[in-house]
């Protein structure tokens, strides 16, 4: 199906919830939103290098079959008609998978993730999979397989990461919805750095079936947009109860589609620009963050400087996050110099020294965390912080070595805006909050108490309104 670069780009450039509406209309098919995305695709993904794995005859295919359904007068799902590239490590039958090493560089799996599974049966179209650092390690996307991701606003910084292809994707334009995971940042970081939407549910909002930790809380999969509503139209779709998992949590996904309460006022904030003193934050970002307050207030909210109880949040998450990499990864080391970036090797090495007593520490100070976080959001609705410590990067670097005049010492101590509030076991939403003086993104990470995705979404969905930071599109060829 030919369709002009003018056109395509005009309805790549529309959102998600848009889209989706007009292919259920039917006056959009699914064959022309999935040729004017691959249309830009071929034009721009070389300059960022966001989809690495492409399947157009596969997404033209499905694309007809999906027009065909909607001809049939047949219920249509939330999301039918839009193209999707997953996050390369998440599990793709039938399609290359990953996971930005050459240890599974022509792994094909046999069978989808959950989340797969699901956003295809609300209708999405596979276009391909979207670029990550190396078993998603690290929050810069550079891997030996596909090499680096560019930050579409500017093609010599980083996208962030770990679900950076995904962001940079949203950003460029090549895709109007995405899957990420989060970790120590890998959604929000991302999203900062590339001026979209990025949401770390609750652990077990989005059910994931890890092998070898049913039970994991600090890793989550979480939806990706470049609005707060596309953002929620995703989870809607990803969210709900599995058996299979014993943390997946029962409210079914659809209501991230009912409608937000815009009105914020008397809405209790914390603001926490440095979390407490723990964080040091380059002067250009907190300078962006610190002028939302004053957006926040204009719409009806109360802002307290204040953040909660963080004391142990680093040895936790540092000890449970080395655990998971010893677990998950502690089989594929053979013990080559060169089977894992040294970064990686590192933090799986930081695993095997752990003892359980390690284990027993930090379990008791992480129960000591929530319960004090309960306590402060009680006290208030949401938490509102940078997202990322620093602009993006140099995208020839691994991670900054010096942050506000602060040295860093590994590849982890610059996300530490992010990580601290992953122990927290709370939702916390990346949306766009402005651009440094060269022109480069920053986020405003929204948090809120677990279980509380539509207020952080709420939350958001005002503040997007009230400064439109978003509707700023990169300059690409």
């Amino acid at each position: 199906m030919h369709v002009s670069p003018t056109e395509a780009d005009a309805l790549c450039a529309r959102d998600a919830v848009e889209i989706a509406d007009l292919v259920r209309r039917r006056e959009l098919s699914a064959r022309e939103v999935v040729a004017a995305h691959l249309d830009r695709i071929g034009r721009v993904n070389a300059t960022v290098n966001a989809i690495v794995t492409l399947d157009p005859e596969g997404a033209l295919a499905a694309a007809g079959r999906a027009d065909e359904l909607a001809a049939s007068g047949a219920e249509l799902g939330p999301l039918h008609g839009l193209p999707i590239a997953f996050k390369d490590t998440h599990e793709t039958r039938g399609m290359r998978t990953t996971h930005g090493s050459p240890i599974f560089a022509e792994h094909v799996p046999e069978q989808d993730d959950i989340l797969v599974q699901r956003i295809e049966a609300a209708g999405a179209i596979r276009l391909g999979k979207t670029n990550v650092p190396e078993f998603a390690a690290g929050s810069h996307t550079f891997n030996r397989v596909f090499g680096a991701t560019r930050n579409p606003y500017d093609p010599t910084r980083s996208a962030g990461g770990s679900s950076g292809g995904a962001a940079a994707a949203l950003a460029a334009r090549l895709q109007p919805i995405a899957d990420g995971s989060d970790m120590g940042g890998s959604l929000r970081n991302p999203a900062s750095f590339c001026n979209v939407v990025g949401l770390r549910p609750t652990p077990g909002r989005v059910p994931v079936l890890a092998a070898d930790d049913l039970w994991e809380t600090l890793a989550v999969a979480g939806p990706m947009g470049r609005t707060v509503a596309d953002t929620a139209l995703l989870l809607s779709v990803m969210a709900g109860p599995d058996a299979r998992s014993p943390i997946s949590l029962e409210t079914p996904g659809a209501v991230f589609r009912e409608p937000l309460a815009p009105d914020l006022t008397g809405l209790r904030v914390a603001y926490a620009p440095d979390l407490g003193g723990r964080v040091p934050v380059d002067a250009e970002v907190r300078a962006v963050v610190a002028r939302q307050v004053a957006v926040l207030e204009e719409l009806g909210c109360r802002v307290t400087e204040d953040c909660p109880d963080l004391d142990g949040a680093e040895d936790v998450f540092r000890t449970l996050r080395a655990h998971s990499f010893r677990t998950g990864f502690g089989a594929l080391n053979d013990g080559s110099p060169d089977r894992f970036k040294p970064s990686l090797l590192w933090n799986i090495e930081e695993g095997l020294k752990l003892t359980a007593g390690d284990l027993a520490r930090v379990q008791a100070e992480h129960g000591r965390i929530h319960l004090a976080a309960a306590d402060f959001f009680s006290r208030y609705d949401v938490l509102i912080a940078p997202v990322s410590q620093v602009a993006p990067f140099d995208v020839e670097i691994e991670y900054p070595t010096v942050v506000d005049g602060r040295p860093q010492h590994t590849y982890l101590d610059w996300m530490r805006s992010a990580y601290l509030l992953t122990v927290l076991g709370a939702p916390a939403l990346s949306v766009p909050a402005g651009f440094t003086p060269a022109g480069l993104p920053v986020g405003l990470q929204i948090v809120a108490a677990p279980r509380a995705e539509r207020t952080v979404l709420r939350v958001g969905a005002a503040y997007e309104a009230a400064t439109r930071h978003g509707r700023t599109a990169p300059l690409l060829p």
